[in-house]
């Protein structure tokens, strides 16, 4: 059976060729550089010239009956130089007409450069070899520019409909079927698109590896993991990469994943200059929520996607930070953006980004032995200042490992969402603040809450309806001056006497004792419930 021609698009590789009946009849063996077999074949050269350099590009395989071939070692080795020099594919000696066996020389000369050497026992027809060769090569080149239209069209309609960074680095994963990462010029990872695998195999030590590959001139892969790395700009010149991570190291890169790269990158660069693009805030954003929402597969993954991204996981102490607002707009994405710079200038490290409709969060990373109330105090004065007094900045406890930072982040959620107008001033707050005005007030909803409050103060409530009166507020002020009757009358603004008459009053339409501390304890809770739900009585 014949062999099955190489997948469409792509140049055929050595072993693709060796197994094309045309050369299987020359029975081809294989005497060096066995682990390059999988280089693309871009033309067939034969040659008899002792200097085939001067007539190659590169990627060729060269055939030769060895007829001009030296005896001198030194020259064979010269030979096999200059083809490794300029990138041929390999090298097929047919035996018979000039060597009865390829020289040793020879073969170790191709060992040492690894070059493919492939001697063939039995004659064949070249010219054969080239035409079928180069059919098959035509066809490729063929089929890939028509893959190329294909890409291009892709890529134009999905900048002409102004897709996200994210969708065109999902696409471009998609289309190569190999993790891709975007990173800036600082080696943080803002997106990646790794198609199922887990983070920490894929971005661990992101940076240092990153900078051991450099940006070609040409597409080809670059540094010691074989990545194909395409530049990607701005208005004000080189912003970052896109970095196309395939599997296959030290091979020819294949022609159609370079197309995708560079249209990617082409993209990524429109994207850039169309406007703004808070593409940093958006990497930030979506690392956090998947922090908060625990979807990573693992700690090590998170630990590898957060120190990625410039946070310093390991040996730090982090602190989740949620601030509540109520801009609309685009004013919490400039907050968030604005903070980061602060942070970034006094030396903080941190991820920063609108994590939901009046929420940013903050995930800080600390030295151990740093204090991170000043932090969280210019967190707070930076958020006043912004947004205004309704701002609330709430800090979860401090945690030694992402893993329990889902939990910092709830503590810090219920704080932001406990503290009311009526909480102690301050410029941040821990879930220490929480009490019982503030848990009530996060339990307002709650109708078991609600059923408790009317039970204790409909009487109350339904008697300043009807007369318009004042017991309610009486009572507030008897609670909260803990039963000192004469603060109280002072906070109602009563005589004592008038006052000890209100008080008679609601022990009497209550049905309680106010002197009793359990049945005051009550009442308070009552009251707290109704201030709550914004539901108290007029006057009140």
């Amino acid at each position: 059976m014949p062999p099955r021609p190489p997948v469409s698009g792509r140049f055929p590789t050595i072993t693709e060729v060796l197994r094309l009946p045309v050369l299987t009849e020359g029975m081809p063996r294989v005497l060096a550089g066995a682990s390059q077999l999988d280089r693309a074949v871009r033309w067939v050269h034969v040659t008899e010239l002792l200097n085939p350099a001067d007539f190659l590009e590169g990627g060729e395989l060269v055939l030769t009956t060895g007829m001009p071939y030296p005896e001198n070692p030194s020259k064979l080795r010269d030979y096999v130089d200059q083809l490794a020099d300029v990138g041929a594919a390999g090298l097929i000696v047919e035996l018979g007409h000039r060597y009865r066996k390829v020289p040793e020389e020879l073969v170790a000369a191709c060992r040492a450069r690894d070059v493919p050497l492939v001697e063939l026992a039995r004659g064949v027809r070249f010219i054969d070899v080239t035409q079928t060769v180069h059919a098959l090569i035509l066809d490729a080149q063929g089929a890939l520019l028509r893959r190329g239209r294909d890409i291009q069209d892709i890529f134009t309609a999905l900048t002409l409909r102004g897709a996200s960074p994210e969708e065109l680095v999902h696409t471009t994963a998609e289309l190569t079927g190999a993790p891709v990462v975007l990173e800036d010029l600082t080696h943080r990872v803002l997106m990646c698109e790794l198609l199922g695998r887990p983070y920490e195999p894929v971005v661990s030590a992101w940076a240092r590896r990153s900078r051991a590959a450099p940006t070609l001139e040409k597409l080809a892969p670059s540094g010691p993991e074989g990545w194909l790395i395409a530049p990607v700009q701005d208005h004000h010149g080189p912003w970052g990469r896109l970095v196309l991570l395939d599997s296959r190291l030290n091979t020819e890169p294949d022609p159609e994943h370079v197309l995708v790269l560079e249209r990617a990158a082409v993209a990524l660069t429109m994207a850039r200059l169309a406007g703004p693009a808070w593409w940093e805030r958006r990497a930030h954003r979506s690392v956090l929520r998947d922090l908060y929402e625990r979807r990573f597969r693992s700690p090590a993954d998170a630990r590898a996607r957060a120190e990625a991204l410039g946070l310093p996981a390991f040996g730090h102490r982090l602190f989740a930070v949620v601030i509540r607002h109520t801009r609309h707009g685009g004013e919490g994405e400039q907050l968030d953006e604005r903070i980061a710079k602060a942070l970034t200038q006094t030396g903080v490290r941190a991820l920063c980004g609108e994590t939901a409709p009046g929420r940013i969060g903050v995930l800080l990373a600390l030295a151990q032995a740093s204090a991170w109330q000043p932090v969280a105090e210019r967190i707070g004065r930076l958020a006043r200042e912004e947004l205004g007094e309704e701002a609330v900045v709430a800090v979860g406890r401090g945690v030694t490992d992402l893993s329990g930072i889902a939990r910092s982040w709830q503590e810090a959620e219920q704080t932001a969402e406990a503290i009311t107008p009526a909480s102690p001033e301050r410029w941040f707050y821990v879930p220490a603040d929480v009490e019982l005005p503030e848990l009530l007030g996060v339990l307002r909803a709650d109708t078991r809450l609600q059923r408790y409050a009317e039970r204790q103060l409909s009487r109350l409530i339904e008697h300043d309806d009807r007369n318009a009166g004042d017991l309610l507020p009486a009572l507030r002020a008897y609670l909260t001056a803990a039963g000192n009757k004469s603060v109280a009358a002072k906070l109602a603004g009563m005589s004592r006497q008038a006052y000890y008459q209100r008080l008679h009053t609601i022990e009497r339409l209550l049905g309680r004792d106010l002197e009793s501390g359990l049945q005051r304890t009550s009442l308070h809770v009552a009251v707290l419930v109704l201030d709550a739900r914004g539901t108290a009585a007029p006057g009140s």
